[in-house]
């Protein structure tokens, strides 16, 4: 009854350093430019999405905030940038490395695959690419706050 009572113990103490590596992502980002943050949070089906928070311009040249105006879909072009979810879909494949994901880039009005690694605890590089990821292109994202 000992041995098992201390086993038990062991594994609450230690399954949360297991835990922790998936959600290290979880936080407020600015892209590569420094033009907007995103904010990464984990959905209810365990992946990983992020929506900007912040934008450097947040109005156009009339005053009003900016849209989503290079998106090919009319519908979607009206939809406002601040708020936009720009990030799906990521899932956690281990040792800090996210898989799986989709990735949107308002200033094209496309949308990428996606893959992330933690490079360290501020750091995230963060890969956009169509087919296999060779043939894409990695921005880094540095931690901040909102």
């Amino acid at each position: 009854m000992k041995k098992m009572l201390v086993t038990l113990i062991a594994f609450s103490l230690i399954f949360p350093i297991f835990a922790q590596g998936a959600d290290r992502i979880i936080g407020v980002w600015f892209n590569g430019d420094k033009s907007s943050k995103i904010e990464i949070s984990q959905n209810e089906a365990g992946k990983f999405e992020g929506h900007i928070v912040w934008l450097k311009e947040p109005n156009d040249a009339a005053g009003e905030p900016k849209t989503d105006h290079n998106n090919p879909q009319a519908k979607l072009a009206q939809r406002p940038l601040l708020g936009l979810q720009v990030l799906s879909e990521l899932d956690y494949k281990g040792k800090g490395k996210y898989d799986d994901g989709k990735i949107y880039d308002p200033q094209s009005g496309k949308t990428y695959s996606a893959k992330a690694e933690m490079v360290n605890n501020n750091t995230l590089a963060l890969r956009g690419y169509i087919g296999i990821s060779f043939a894409g292109r990695t921005v880094t994202w540095t931690r901040t706050t909102k």
